[in-house]
């Protein structure tokens, strides 16, 4: 059959995203989620997600990594997902939708390019000697460091994905330095097995992780910078508990078309 797909980018994280509202696509098969998101072989992309109608939400997102397993929260993905849902003539200004970690609420802007995605609340935050370990919706290993615009973020991030804490489940690796007034991250994620040009979940535990590093509570607003452009998180923290956590950014429609699948 010959599938409809669209390309959404945010911040250079690029998700290939099909309208499943009628369940055309049984996309449990791995094999051609993988294929689809070869950059050689298929259309490209970070992840691919299936926008699904579900009763009591505006959709909802179900989301598949690169190497097309299931996989966890994924920020930037909800974020383009909403614009997705702007352009299909779902949703208008705000919307409601399902993903895998729970509901979200999202803003969007009237031209439907600036995403505002509410993330999940975070209560709990861990040391790995040096780092800081959290989920905002998929795990996070965060690690202050310096030069990071030299680092083998490939490299490290690999051997700390597969070492003996975490190589059974995965993580996503996060080097973060200080530039004015906020962060430069780079993200090694799981399931990509590779660096990325943003990861919409990392930077957000990149925000909290230095809110607790710095010892910084109440409302906090920390602009961050990535490969591929600049994000913001702003959120609430009372010393014990991250609330309000909201992730900012763009959400661009890059193209769309088709391509020959069998499913």
């Amino acid at each position: 059959m010959r599938l409809h797909f669209y390309k959404y980018q945010g911040a250079g994280n690029d998700f290939i995203i099909i309208d499943n509202r009628d369940n055309s696509v049984n996309h449990q098969n791995s094999q051609l989620i993988s294929r689809l998101c070869d950059r050689r072989f298929g259309i490209g992309g970070d992840g691919m997600m299936f926008l699904q109608n579900l009763e009591g939400y505006d959709f909802e997102m179900v989301y598949y990594n690169a190497d097309g397993q299931p996989s966890s929260m994924c920020g930037n993905g909800g974020r383009c997902i909403v614009a997705f849902a702007k352009y299909l003539g779902i949703i208008d200004s705000e919307t409601n939708f399902l993903a895998v970690d729970g509901l979200h609420y999202a803003k969007i802007s009237a031209a439907g390019d600036w995403v505002s995605l509410q993330m999940i609340n975070v209560d709990e935050v861990s040391l790995d000697k040096d780092a800081y370990v959290l989920n905002t919706g998929s795990p996070h290993f965060v690690k202050l460091v310096e030069g990071l615009k030299e680092k083998n973020v490939y490299q490290e991030g690999y051997t700390i994905r597969n070492n003996d804490t975490y190589r059974a489940e995965g993580i996503n690796v996060n080097f973060v330095e200080p530039i004015d007034k906020g962060y430069f991250v780079r993200t090694f994620e799981r399931g990509v097995e590779d660096e990325t040009y943003a990861c919409g979940t990392g930077v957000t535990a990149v925000a909290l992780a230095m809110a607790k590093h710095h010892h910084q509570t109440g409302n906090i607003k920390t602009p961050i910078k990535v490969l591929g452009g600049d994000l913001n998180i702003h959120f609430n923290y009372d010393g014990q508990k991250f609330t309000d956590i909201f992730l900012e950014g763009p959400a661009i429609k890059v193209f769309e078309g088709e391509v020959e699948v069998e499913i």
